[in-house]
């Protein structure tokens, strides 16, 4: 997440009709955010889950996050680097035991464009995950751009991995992941029972302390405490919706 966005703002949850609820856990996974600490919002309970048993957790994030500031003074390089650091911590947080990747692209201006979906589709041929997640594209009124793009990449490096003749001089072999989850959706038609995890996901979330500021929109501990509620209730009303205590939704795209 970058600066000046607020990923807990209060909704009303609904599912589709027919909505699906808990995917077999998957023996690998890859998660794909815009920025450090966007996968943890997303789905940082559902990943801590399938870590829990078993599942090979790999992140990947497309951008620097050197705009995840409000101080116009910030030394950029230290700023990538340190919210490099805390992706990582926020990973091993969630017991994610795969790889953490950075594509470093300048945060604010991620394109979707072949060269990117090389590399997101090389990174999906390389962990070869059961189960791909990521921004849903589709949101409406969405405006940065960076999520807009990393959910087009997620998506479109899908289809390049999974055909042979794209990118056929890359170095591992064409792979089809079994399901793709969307986070954001508009219209959410699954539903993963993150009810004993929201303690991993609120920690992973509590890593990115660089982002105390400009995301969480806490600086004090009332602010912090705060914080920690707005994320429960956004759960919260996410299982309510699917008739569990807690959950995190998605977009279930099984046609792959």
């Amino acid at each position: 997440m970058t600066a000046a966005q607020n990923p807990l703002t209060p909704e009303t949850v609904t599912l589709n009709t027919g909505s699906t609820f808990n995917l077999p856990t998957p023996e690998r996974a890859l998660a794909i955010g815009a920025h450090p600490d966007d996968v943890e919002f997303g789905c940082g309970g559902t990943l801590a889950k399938w870590a829990n048993d078993g599942c090979v957790v790999n992140i990947l994030v497309c951008t620097d996050g050197s705009k995840g500031t409000w101080d116009p003074n910030a030394n950029v390089a230290d700023l990538i680097a340190t919210r490099q650091e805390e992706q990582r911590a926020a990973a091993t947080t969630l017991g994610a035991t795969g790889e953490v990747r950075f594509l470093g692209w300048p945060d604010g201006e991620l394109q979707s464009t072949l060269e990117q979906r090389a590399q997101v589709a090389n990174f999906i041929r390389k962990t070869r995950p059961t189960v791909l997640l990521g921004h849903d594209p589709w949101k409406r009124y969405r405006l940065h751009p960076d999520h807009r793009n990393a959910g087009w990449l997620t998506c479109d490096g899908l289809v390049a991995a999974r055909d042979p003749k794209f990118f056929p001089e890359q170095d591992f072999p064409h792979h089809r992941p079994d399901w793709l989850l969307l986070w954001e959706a508009d219209q959410p038609d699954h539903a993963e029972d993150v009810s004993g995890f929201f303690e991993a996901k609120h920690a992973a979330l509590l890593a990115h302390q660089s982002q105390f500021e400009s995301t969480m929109m806490a600086t004090s501990a009332d602010e912090m405490a705060q914080f920690k509620l707005n994320v429960k209730t956004k759960l919260t009303a996410a299982g309510k919706a699917s008739g569990l205590e807690m959950a995190e939704v998605f977009k279930l795209i099984d046609d792959l």
